[in-house]
C-alpha cells in the first residue's frame, strides 16, 4: 500500500473525527490505516513530520496545531431552548 495514500487516509479519518472502520475505501483497508497510524506514532514519524513543517515555515521552533474537535449530543440544542443553559454569560451581560 502506498504510504502517501495511507497518510492521506489517516489525516482524513482524524480530521473528520471518524472511526477507522468508516474510512473511505479509496485509502485502503481501515485496519491498514489503523496499524500504520499506531506504528508510525510509536516510531515518531509524525513528530518528524511536524518538525520538518516547522523548519520549512522558518518561524520559531514551536509548532502549534489546533486539533479541537467537539461533539455535541443531539439534545444539546434543546438545553438552550428550555433555558437550562444561559445564552449569554453573566460576565458578558455586565460588560
Amino acid at each position: 500500500m502506498d504510504d502517501r495514500r495511507v497518510l492521506s487516509g489517516i489525516v482524513y479519518v482524524i480530521r473528520n473525527g471518524l472511526q477507522w472502520k468508516d474510512a473511505p475505501k479509496v485509502y485502503g483497508l481501515h485496519k491498514t490505516l489503523y496499524n500504520r497510524f499506531i506504528r508510525w506514532s510509536r516510531l515518531g514519524v509524525f513528530d518528524r513530520i511536524f518538525v520538518a513543517l516547522t523548519e520549512q515555515a522558518g518561524r520559531s521552533k514551536r509548532l502549534i496545531i489546533d486539533a479541537t474537535h467537539l461533539k455535541a449530543h443531539r439534545t444539546a440544542d434543546s438545553l438552550l431552548k428550555k433555558g437550562l443553559f444561559p445564552a449569554i454569560s453573566d460576565a458578558q451581560k455586565a460588560a
